[in-house]
């Protein structure tokens, strides 16, 4: 059973197509990314998945039941979205123990101390964060909260976009590495956006390319790491990239 699936998505915004007839299989515990340049329409597909794009056709399925325009209660139990921006994704009034503790409100769910601290611990934050409010945390910090705040839920999906443009680059490295190690211990299935191929070999077992709202290739990445790509957008953006290096540790 696919984790996720994506038949002929055609996606609009004010009756104007900003993605056209995409189709994905994404299998169960796999780890995949939507890649291309700004405007390709990557992020609208996340959004489309998340509820938060209710101007579509075509069928969008999440471990195989259909999904529905709009929120749906019962899919944010399966499904969670980390945002680019940690800091404009967090109530700057609100502490991460009030964030953290939110999701279990609204669908009803005790221990909500217990799983505050477990969550803290996943993301490695002490309890010193637990009642600090987003502008006392750095951005790794504040990215570790809305990475733990998705996991309350206990999810089996996460949709991640662009989840580590806005930090430095030697933060960027811990927050994949934390990725990276929360979906083998968790058996979580990641669906990434990004622009950034680096960061796509380092996470990813499969990509689709992107450019002008349709996908033009779907590869593996031992594909990205030789360059074989055999759609020509996708060997620019590839060729584009070959100055954009990131090594990371794997702290996992």
């Amino acid at each position: 059973m696919s984790a996720i699936s994506l038949k002929s998505l055609t996606i609009s915004y004010g009756g104007i197509p900003a993605v056209h007839h995409v189709s994905l299989d994404i299998a169960d515990g796999e780890s995949f990314a939507l890649v291309g340049e700004s405007g390709s329409g990557k992020t609208t597909v996340l959004k489309a998945i998340a509820g938060l794009a209710p101007e579509w056709s075509g069928e969008i399925s999440v471990l195989g039941s259909p999904r529905s325009h709009g929120p749906d209660r019962n899919f944010a139990r399966t499904c969670q979205m980390v945002f680019q921006d940690p800091y404009g994704s967090l109530h700057p009034r609100k502490t991460v123990d009030t964030v953290l503790s939110e999701p279990l409100v609204v669908h009803g769910i005790a221990d909500r101390n217990e799983r505050v601290i477990e969550a803290l611990a996943m993301v490695g934050l002490g309890l010193e964060f637990r009642f600090r409010f987003p502008h006392q945390l750095s951005g790794g910090q504040r990215q570790r909260v809305a990475i733990a705040r998705a996991l309350m839920l206990k999810p089996r999906i996460m949709l991640l976009d662009e989840p580590t443009s806005a930090l430095d680059v030697s933060v960027q490295a811990e927050i994949l590495n934390l990725l990276k190690r929360l979906r083998r211990d968790q058996g979580l299935t990641y669906l990434m956006v990004t622009h950034n191929l680096p960061v796509v070999a380092f996470m990813c077992d499969r990509l689709a390319v992107m450019n002008g709202g349709r996908v033009v290739e779907t590869a593996t990445s031992d594909t990205l790491r030789s360059g074989d790509f055999s759609d020509p957008y996708s060997r620019h953006l590839f060729a584009a990239s070959g100055g954009d290096e990131i090594m990371f540790e794997d702290g996992s």
